[in-house]
C-alpha cells in the first residue's frame, strides 16, 4: 500500500516505512512521542526503532538533553521535543 500524504505507510516497492526515535528512560517527552508515534502506527504501516541515547557515549555528546529525537531512516531528522506531524507530513511528501 503506497503512503498518502500526510500519513505514515509503506514507501514505493512496499518497503515499510523506517524511522528511529532517539530517547532516554524516565522522559516524558520521549514517553509522549513514542506514544503518539504507536497511535498512528495502529492506523498506518511503518516501523520504529527507540534508541537509548544513554547507552552510547557518542549519542549522549549528540542529543544531551535535546530528546526525543524523531529520525528518518536515511538519517533526516524529522523532529525533536514532540511529535510535529507538520514536519513528518512534510517529510513523507518529500520521499513519495
Amino acid at each position: 500500500m503506497a503512503s498518502k500524504p500526510g500519513m505514515p505507510g509503506s514507501l514505493p516497492g512496499d518497503r515499510p516505512l523506517e524511522l528511529r526515535v532517539y530517547a532516554r528512560e524516565h522522559c516524558h517527552l520521549c514517553a509522549d512521542m513514542i506514544a503518539a508515534l504507536r497511535e498512528l502506527q495502529a492506523r498506518h504501516p511503518f516501523h520504529f526503532d527507540v534508541i537509548d541515547v544513554d547507552s552510547d557515549d557518542d549519542l549522549r555528546m549528540r542529543y544531551g538533553v535535546r530528546v526525543p529525537v524523531l529520525v528518518a531512516g536515511s538519517g533526516e531528522e524529522i523532529c525533536h521535543y514532540h511529535l510535529d506531524r507538520d514536519a513528518l507530513d512534510a517529510y513523507l511528501v518529500k520521499i513519495s
